[in-house]
Parts: C-alpha cells; structure tokens; sequence
C-alpha cells in the first residue's frame, strides 16, 4: 500500500499475506451479521406464492436483522461463519497481501505505479483468489441462504460445513464447488480493484497534501471511500454472483441467463437489491480490515526492528 517512505523498513511479501487473511478474519467476525441481511436481500423475489406474488418476507438492513433473529434466532446471523472465515484466510490473503507484490511485478519492481499497473494488480489478484478460494465462498452463500429452522419443513440443504462441501461435490460435481466462478472473477475483478486501487489513491493523495499522517484517522477516512465507491461499482455483479451460487442445479442456464431472467422479472432495480446492507457491510469490513491490517504491519515490523537492533 501506499505511504511506506523508501527510509521504512517496508513489511515482507509474508507479513503482507498473513496478515491481510488475519485482518480479513477479524473484519468479518463483526461484519458477519450485514453480509448475511445482505444475501438474504439479494435472493429475495425469487420465490413466489402460489398465487404468482413475489413474496416479500424482509424490508432493509435492519428490518431483515430483526426478522432474522425473531423468526430463526440470533445464530441465524452467522449462518455460514465458518466457511466465510475460512474463505477470508484464503481469499483475503491473496487479493490483498499479493496487491503490492503484484503491483511491483507489472511495474517491474519500481514504485512508481500508475493508474494502469494498480487497476492489472487488482485483478490480477483478484481473479487469483476466487481460482483458488471459490469453494468455500459457494458454501459460504449456501448457509447464509438458508433459513434456520426450515428443516422440519424439509428444506434444510447442510448439516455443517464440511457436510456442504462434501454433499455439493457429491451432488453437484466437483464443478459445483466452483458454480459461479465466471461472474465472482468479474465481481471480484471489479471490487479488488474499486478497493485497492480506491484505498491506495486516496491514503497517497492524504498522505501526499499533508492532510493527514499515516495513522488511524487516514487509514479509516480511505477505507470508507473505498467502500462506498466498490459498493456502487460492483454492487449488479454481486447480485448475481448470488443468486447464480445459491440456485439449484439447472434453474439458470448460466450467469448471463441468471441477470437477463432477473431483469425481466423483477426490473434493473434488482441488481441492486441489499445495496444498504452491502454498503454498511463493506464500509464496516474496509475499515476494520485496513485498519487492523496496516496495525497489523506496523506492530511486525517494530518488532522486526527491535530484534535486529544492537543490544
């Protein structure tokens, strides 16, 4: 990231990679909750009555919460927190602790990177860590779709985690593991980069002008914008992303399928159903994340530093 003066001792490839997964982890630990309310918006009006309605059971952010936990219980909320830690460790870790690696690499190791050389590594890594970590991301969706209780109606999908990977595969294929791969490459293409490259801008343009110096207030005003100008950007995709995870097999013949079928039944509107969840949630989750992640490789490389210092 920016700000690290050629006199710093600048954090290894390493400190970087583990921890952008441990920041990562934590963000969502207090996160979870509107990431949940937010699938839970996204795959509303695919059901409808038997009279043909869209049946509307939850009403924004907070109303969805409210609903969730008196209709399911407070653990409804972290439905699926496993997987999504899981998905964080893996998948954090590569798109943000490789960014300044891969930023080095399309500028062939100088630190002068423009606009062009940020927006390749963002996709670059982004596109790596949904290759590698698409799996748990699908179970992840799964869980959170799915309503506590519902097993006496018979509709529960998993009894666990691990039951959920090993039933998709079973059922599914292995290909069901990676099932919308295509449109979380191009959603994640998107906000790696929205992110990222939003965050590195704005803490080099603050630290640049003298507003403000590299601490918490600089690190939280940059998560912030990056958050609101991803959550517009990538908010259609992620819709999708979604809803194409979570359907059965063969209800869409694809993503492409998935958003025109959307658009004819519920209107453009659709694309940006959860917005307020998605824009809390990862407004929240940037700013937990960079904050604690920067935190993070300050604390490792003071210690760094105080063990290579001469007694």
């Amino acid at each position: 990231m920016a700000g690290v003066k050629p006199t710093d001792l600048a954090p290894t490839a390493a400190v970087k990679f583990f921890g952008a997964g441990t920041a990562a982890c934590f963000a969502d630990l207090i996160t979870f909750p509107l990431d949940t309310a937010k699938v839970r918006l996204q795959i509303q009006g695919e059901s409808k009555s038997s009279e043909g309605k869209m049946v509307v059971k939850y009403r924004g952010v907070f109303g969805t919460i409210n609903t969730m936990v008196k209709t399911e219980g407070p653990r409804s909320l972290y439905n699926g927190l496993v997987a999504g830690l899981q998905r964080q460790m893996s998948f954090a870790s590569v798109r943000i602790g490789l960014y300044d690696s891969m930023k080095q690499f399309y500028t062939r190791g100088t630190d002068n990177a423009g606009i062009g050389s940020r927006l390749m590594a963002g996709c670059t890594t982004g596109a790596m860590a949904v290759a590698f970590a698409q799996p748990t991301d699908v179970v992840k969706v799964r869980f959170q779709a799915q309503v506590r209780g519902a097993e006496a109606e018979g509709v529960k999908r998993y009894s666990g985690t691990m039951d959920a990977y090993r039933t998709i595969a079973r059922t599914e294929g292995i290909r069901g593991l990676w099932k919308g791969c295509g449109p979380n490459i191009t959603r994640n293409a998107i906000v790696n980069c929205s992110e990222l490259v939003t965050y590195d801008i704005i803490k080099e343009l603050i630290l640049q002008y003298n507003i403000m110096t590299d601490n918490l207030p600089c690190h939280f005003t940059a998560a912030f914008s990056a958050g609101f100008i991803t959550t517009i950007v990538a908010s259609p995709v992620d819709v999708v992303k979604t809803r194409f995870m979570n359907s059965t097999a063969g209800k869409y013949n694809g993503a492409i399928n998935c958003a025109v079928t959307m658009m004819r039944n519920e209107g453009p509107k659709a694309f940006y159903k959860g917005f307020m969840p998605s824009f809390l949630r990862l407004a929240s989750w940037n700013i937990v994340m960079f904050v604690t992640y920067e935190q993070i490789k300050k604390h490792v490389m003071r210690a760094q530093q105080s063990w290579e210092s001469p007694i």
